[in-house]
């Protein structure tokens, strides 16, 4: 949800394919709720360094809006839907995407990138890099970018007073992914987002298809998250149905068992990456990162 925090990181280039380097593969960033894509301590830092460290990447970090101060402003109030049409559509008509590229989405940002493989596989998402997103949806809203603290304040009045009214639904990018487990009848119907990528409204098939086309699905949970409630969405789990403190893990969820959107048999495959970091959202080292996500951008 907030704008990245970390120190520089020195990147790898090259990709080979078929016994040749035919060049790196195209990147994909969308940032979190907040920020922009072009922040120059979060997401245009992040551009750069790969730009610099990575010889000829093609690096697009997503702006939603004509100018910065709407990038921020839509990652708070442009429904996510329209969002990840726009997207779609930006991806499909740039050149430089067409033989597939990686992506790597920062908190909501992540699971907005989901929903683009799930309902956009041309042109093909090869590995999804969700950086603290949050998979199964918050219920909770501790804390928020200090400079939007005024407007945090308003959305938690406005989740207070009907996180599933159709209006606030449809103007507030939170409410669109905020998941109330004393009210999961309530969520699964109202919910213009969340419940829909999470097949909680009835089964695509394409959206199963579709993800399951990745390589790889990483996610990124932070361990001392004070942002996201629960953590454990950062992995695909959730608070237990019906009550609001034990939480179980993705395996126990009926998405996993049940295999609704594919996360089963991707999780046979070896396709699933759980990765944790001792930190708070969004923040980590130059080590952890080269490590741990460098390595999914080849």
């Amino acid at each position: 949800m907030a704008a990245i925090r970390f120190l520089p990181v020195v990147l790898l280039s090259g990709l080979l394919v078929g016994g040749r380097c035919s060049g790196p593969v195209p990147l994909v960033i969308w940032h979190g709720m907040g920020d922009s894509c072009c922040n120059p301590i979060s997401m245009g830092y992040i551009k750069k360094i790969v730009e610099n460290k990575i010889p000829g990447i093609y690096v697009l970090s997503l702006k939603i809006g004509n100018t910065l101060v709407e990038d921020v402003e839509n990652s708070f109030f442009m429904n996510v839907n329209n969002q990840v049409t726009q997207v779609c559509e930006m991806l499909a008509k740039d050149p430089h995407l067409q033989g597939g590229y990686n992506s790597m989405g920062f908190s909501q940002g992540g699971q907005f990138l989901r929903a683009v493989a799930q309902r956009c596989p041309s042109p093909p998402m090869f590995n999804l890099i969700s950086i603290g997103g949050q998979h199964q949806g918050v219920y909770g809203f501790p804390h928020c970018p200090g400079e939007s603290s005024h407007i945090c304040d308003w959305i938690r009045k406005m989740l207070d007073i009907g996180a599933y009214t159709k209006m606030v639904q449809e103007r507030l990018v939170q409410a669109e992914y905020w998941h109330d487990p004393l009210k999961e009848e309530e969520y699964r119907k109202n919910s213009i987002f969340l419940s829909d990528i999470n097949q909680e409204k009835h089964i695509n098939e394409t959206y199963k298809k579709n993800l399951m086309a990745l390589k790889k699905f990483v996610m990124v949970k932070f361990l001392n998250d004070t942002m996201v409630d629960p953590p454990t969405s950062e992995w695909f789990g959730f608070y237990r149905s019906g009550q609001a403190k034990e939480t179980i893990p993705l395996q126990e969820t009926l998405l996993y068992t049940e295999d609704q959107l594919g996360l089963q048999q991707m999780d046979k495959e070896g396709k699933l990456v759980f990765l944790s970091v001792e930190g708070d959202h969004l923040r980590f080292s130059e080590q952890w990162f080269y490590t741990n996500i460098v390595p999914f951008l080849h």
